[in-house]
């Protein structure tokens, strides 16, 4: 069973950029899409970006210009790049990855914390 660990969380002031991490511990490739969530203080768990298997991504509205999803196949890692943070980014971020059928995979997450 594919295993799913994210890094990369932490203390950053307002406007700051953080990059998160998430390893696979095996091949990504077939995956459907992977996708990272977050889930704020008590605030439910919401999708921030997916990119697919064709290499098309999505983003949430708030998250649009400012956070960029990437895919390193060698590496089975993706990647959630976050530029000009805001307190309301704070939460605890999850990667999830999900193949039809057979596969619904959730890492334990990592927090991320945005604050002056």
């Amino acid at each position: 069973q594919v295993q799913l660990v994210e890094s990369g969380g932490g203390l950053v002031q307002p406007g700051g950029s953080l990059r998160l991490s998430c390893a696979a511990s095996g091949s990504i490739f077939s995956f459907d899409r992977m996708g990272w969530y977050r889930q704020g203080p008590d605030k439910q768990r919401e999708l921030v970006a997916t990119i697919f298997s064709d290499s098309s991504t999505y983003y949430e509205d708030s998250v649009k210009g400012r956070f960029t999803i990437s895919r390193d196949y060698d590496k089975n890692t993706v990647y959630l790049h976050m530029n000009s943070l805001k307190p309301e980014d704070t939460a605890v971020y999850y990667c999830n990855a999900y193949r039809s059928m057979d596969l619904d995979l959730w890492g334990r997450g990592t927090q991320v914390t945005v604050s002056s």
